[in-house]
């Protein structure tokens, strides 16, 4: 639950900061989006493949190692002396954070049997979302008060606190016997496949369209993906399982629709933080309030939503998850310069209901469908689609954004060129979000053995 909550609060306290990061080292609007993407681009070439290392060589051990490795590289990121430094220094947070994010639900399910995992999806779930919601608060102080570099200084002591506490539990839990590196190990030529598909079709797709490279990178992401996949088909060590995908719709669909959950949802807070500070000049400290109603509601409600799910159909209660997140983005799309605050707190409170009602649901829905044995690897899958649709989100803002604004910073751009931008972003989500509904509602009910049907 610690861990759960660490990851989404050293994202949202940087959110309300990018605007002030942009100006100290005079970084466009287009490129700013990087202190996001690179951490979560390196976390989603990695997670799949540090799952399945997981499964032979020690979830906890992958644990925390992971947790400490990003408490001490978070501490140096406070440091950075240019703009190039702190990318690096995010890239290398998210090889930690892959290797607790990739074991977190994983661990969980080990402990906690099938009828309870709801409940306690929805607890880990819960604790997301108050990182999500302490997040811009703790940011907004402390870049109002000190600077966005203090930031990094208290994720880490965060993240230090959660080391120490993982490496006392593990004193007390039976050890682990463990299996020799070599073994343990899955097929070289998939992991190397994967992380190459990955690493060229993200990072094509996010600087889609900024220079004549970024069409033959993303055609070599794309062209490597197909290779990975019939390659996945014959290996003896698959990184992913393919026979978890093979005649179990429920599991492909439930992965989509997370995967499209957030892609729409996951640039709301940049892009309204960019609403709040620069267009309607709020202080970060405020801002950081106003933006606290999503999260806390999501806090609130998985709890409840995850007890649901145990009795009722997590795939019905994810699918009116994301049809409440797409009504609010096509409110969003009513967002002016002079548009009352009340309205805005308004929809925010809506997208929060429906990311709160379909998350916990979404997940015991993929859990649901394999088997004890497979579910780090269907965590880091899982895991791979939310960061997936979150780096889809705000490269697709940036894609926006390059088009709209160039290389202009966001300070100086005027406020009708980035409500344009916000616009354009809201009918993009909206339409995705869509899609995401049509795809959740594909998914079939469990038969009364309890397995899923396709």
């Amino acid at each position: 639950m610690f861990a759960s909550f660490m990851f989404p609060f050293a994202g949202s306290s940087l959110n309300i900061a990018l605007p002030f990061i942009g100006d100290e080292f005079l970084v466009p609007a287009a490129s700013l989006a990087w202190v996001m993407s690179a951490m979560m681009l390196t976390n989603i070439s990695l997670n799949v493949p540090i799952g399945r290392f997981a499964d032979h060589w020690g979830k906890r051990r992958i644990f925390n190692t992971g947790i400490l490795v990003f408490s001490v590289v978070t501490l140096l990121a406070a440091f950075a002396p240019n703009f190039g430094i702190l990318i690096v220094f995010r890239v290398l947070q998210g090889i930690g954070g892959a290797m607790f994010i990739s074991t977190n639900f994983a661990i969980l399910i080990d402990v906690f049997p099938a009828q309870r995992r709801g409940r306690v999806f929805g607890l880990s779930v819960m604790s997301t979302y108050v990182g999500l919601s302490i997040g811009p608060i703790i940011g907004g102080l402390i870049t109002h008060y000190l600077s966005w570099r203090a930031i990094f200084i208290v994720t880490s002591a965060v993240a230090m606190i959660i080391a120490i506490i993982a490496l006392i539990s593990a004193t007390k839990l039976p050890k682990i016997s463990g299996i020799p590196l070599k073994e343990a190990t899955t097929n070289p030529v998939s992991n190397m496949l994967y992380m190459s598909a990955m690493l060229f079709f993200m990072y094509g797709f996010i600087v889609f369209g900024q220079h004549i490279y970024s069409y033959f990178i993303l055609a070599a992401g794309v062209i490597l993906l197909v290779v990975f996949a019939r390659h996945e088909l014959h290996a003896s060590k698959p990184v992913i399982e393919v026979r978890l995908f093979r005649g179990n719709l429920n599991f492909i669909f439930s992965n989509l629709s997370a995967l499209f959950n957030y892609t729409t949802t996951g640039a709301l807070a940049y892009i309204l933080t960019i609403y709040l500070v620069v267009i309607r000049g709020f202080q970060p400290d405020i801002a950081g309030f106003i933006l606290i109603v999503q999260p806390v509601l999501m806090a609130t409600i998985s709890p409840i939503v995850g007890r649901l799910s145990d009795k009722r159909s997590p795939f019905v209660m994810s699918s009116v998850g994301m049809g409440i997140c797409a009504v609010s983005m096509l409110f969003f799309l009513l967002l002016q310069e002079d548009s009352p605050l009340i309205l805005v707190i308004l929809n925010l409170m809506l997208a929060g209901i429906g990311f709160g009602v379909f998350s916990t649901p979404n997940t015991t829905a993929v859990m649901s469908c394999i088997e004890p044995k497979d579910s780090a690897v269907a965590n880091s899958i899982l895991s791979t689609m939310r960061m997936s649709g979150q780096l889809f989100s705000m490269a697709i803002i940036t894609i926006i954004m390059y088009f709209t604004l160039g290389n202009e910073l966001i300070s100086e751009a005027g406020t009708a060129s980035l409500m344009k931008t916000f616009h354009s972003a809201f009918i993009v989500f909206a339409i995705l979000c869509i899609v995401g509904v049509l795809l959740s509602l594909g998914r079939r009910k469990k038969n009364q053995q309890g397995n899923c049907t396709c």
